[in-house]
């Protein structure tokens, strides 16, 4: 048992990865009313990052949408 646990604590942890809703949050602070949001890249290691494609409702033309990447939970506009 005291070795399972010796174990346990000297496994490294992997930084969570970002979630939808703080890109939809993002989204929202660059005037987007989110609808649909997609992972577009994601990628795993030391810096894990994420892409996702967030759809912008409510506006005349169906084909606005925004880039939010995330690096582990700081999410930024890129379009």
């Amino acid at each position: 048992m005291a070795a399972f646990i010796g174990m346990a604590l000297t496994v490294p942890t992997l930084p969570a990865s970002a979630t939808p809703a703080e890109a939809r949050s993002v989204a929202v602070a660059s005037n987007c009313k989110p609808g649909k949001i997609e992972p577009l890249r994601q990628t795993v290691g030391n810096s894990p990052e994420t892409v996702f494609k967030v759809m912008c409702t409510g506006g005349k033309s169906k084909d606005v949408f925004v880039l939010v990447q995330c690096r582990v939970h700081q999410c930024v506009l890129l379009r």
